[in-house]
């Protein structure tokens, strides 16, 4: 499983060669996977990616759907995702409405003490442009794009506390997005890859929470690639909202 983390990112490097700029950013985000019967639940997310300073908001992400579990290690997940993103030329945010689907293929191993992750994603996006009209900011076209996304993720045990209900992890995971067909929000096949790494802390088999670093690099319609070093703190819940 590790081998084909690193051979994702290799992969996952092509283009390389060319200027990359650098920043340094925060992002916050709660996810949130509730249960209300054996078979059914639903799923919500808020993300608040800031600057390294946390004075500015590059981007907010919300994020709804609705899962149907196929079985305890596989389930499948449609929703819809609104995004607000800065648009650093103009100095202000323009929107993107997101349909997607997903599925998902949870596996334990090593006495099921660590857990092994794949997580493949469809993205319907429609992300507005916005331009300089008659001297104010206004949404100029709205373009539709197809993206592909592969999430790799892997939780390692590494010991539980003396109350027995928390256990302390290492987390592990690479994420490569990919364009699919002719658009014009980037026209180039290999979108981005996030590479992760951190620490987290399961409570009562129901929440997590992240402290992680996060390897975002972009390659953009326009201009240099860009690579984000980001700390990454997420809390995630996994809810059972019925009698069992």
């Amino acid at each position: 499983m590790i081998k084909k983390l690193f051979l994702l990112l290799l992969i996952s490097t092509i283009g390389w060669a060319q200027e990359i700029d650098h920043n340094h950013v925060n992002w916050f985000a709660y996810i949130g996977q509730h249960n209300i019967s054996k078979k059914w639940g639903y799923h919500i997310e808020a993300q608040f990616r800031l600057d390294g300073e946390l004075n500015r908001s590059n981007q907010n992400l919300f994020r709804v759907g609705g899962f149907y579990n196929l079985n305890k290690k596989v389930s499948l997940t449609a929703g819809y995702g609104l995004i607000n993103t800065l648009s650093p030329q103009l100095n202000d945010y323009f929107n993107e409405d997101r349909i997607w689907e997903q599925v998902q293929h949870n596996q334990r191993w090593n006495e099921e003490r660590n857990l092994f992750i794949n997580r493949f994603r469809l993205e319907q996006r429609f992300v507005d442009k916005i331009g300089v009209v008659n001297g104010s900011i206004e949404k100029t076209a709205t373009n539709f794009q197809n993206r592909l996304r592969y999430l790799n993720r892997n939780l390692f045990h590494v010991t539980h506390f003396k109350s027995g209900n928390d256990e302390l992890y290492i987390v592990l995971q690479d994420e490569v997005f990919m364009n699919l067909g002719d658009n014009k929000v980037n026209s180039k096949f290999f979108d981005q890859n996030r590479f992760l790494v951190g620490f987290g802390i399961h409570h009562k088999k129901s929440t997590r929470f992240e402290l992680a670093y996060m390897n975002q690099l972009i390659n953009p319609q326009l201009g240099n690639d860009v690579m984000n070093h980001a700390i990454s703190l997420t809390l995630f819940q996994n809810l059972t909202l019925y009698k069992e």
